[in-house]
């Protein structure tokens, strides 16, 4: 199988019946400015420079953003902020991420997110996280070539320590979350913590594009 493969795979996959009523109850219900909009409202791949060095990591895709769109951080607020600082340093080709056909170009890097569907209130459970890191791991054996992992917030950033805990004798409690924390996995890949770029953090201040933008640019000069 290839990763092309494997995506297609993953947009037809039922086994979360939850996660699959949900995501589909959206699609139809919309959101009132999107009204008119036919929503994706199946499951969402990764994308991006398949021979990328940095793997970018979120939890699920939005409601209304990668769940309308098709693509993950695509036509949302969160979008919005996360590809300005991207444009900014270099690791996109716009500014702006607003549908499957905007001819977005990621360099050197591949967006994806541990869970594939949107959960309910952004609160997967423990048994679809855990379904769902069968894709996740397939996913990364296709990106060879990654070895800087970055995860959008606290919940992504436990659930990639979560799939490393299948594999290796990892605690969580040794891995500290912050903005710009460094934490070397046992595969020796680097894991660089993240606030979520979502319209809360950035409205509040805890993130902002001079945070965002200095940790991208330090992960530049690393690669």
């Amino acid at each position: 199988m290839t990763l092309s493969n494997l995506n297609k795979t993953i947009t037809h996959c039922t086994k979360c019946e939850r996660l699959v009523n949900f995501r589909e109850k959206i699609a139809k219900e919309k959101r009132k400015q999107y009204i008119d909009q036919i929503y994706w409202g199946k499951p969402i791949t990764g994308y991006g420079d398949q021979k990328a060095k940095l793997l970018m990591v979120g939890l699920a895709p939005a409601a209304h953003g990668g769940n309308r769109t098709g693509r993950v951080f695509t036509g949302d607020k969160s979008a919005d902020f996360l590809f300005s600082c991207l444009y900014k340093t270099g690791f996109a080709n716009q500014p702006n991420s607003t549908n499957k056909n905007d001819g977005l170009v990621l360099k050197n890097m591949y967006l994806t997110t541990a869970l594939k569907c949107v959960p309910p209130e952004d609160k997967p459970t423990s048994k679809e996280l855990k379904t769902c890191f069968n894709y996740f791991n397939e996913e990364i054996s296709y990106l060879k070539n990654v070895s800087i992992i970055v995860a959008l917030g606290k919940i992504g950033y436990d659930a990639c320590l979560n799939y490393y805990k299948q594999y290796y004798e990892i605690k969580n409690k040794d891995f500290i979350f912050s903005h710009g924390t460094k934490n070397i996995l046992p595969d020796n890949k680097l894991l660089i913590g993240s606030y979520h770029p979502s319209p809360r953090n950035v409205n509040t201040g805890r993130i902002n594009q001079n945070k965002m933008v200095k940790l991208l640019n330090s992960i530049k000069e690393i690669l």
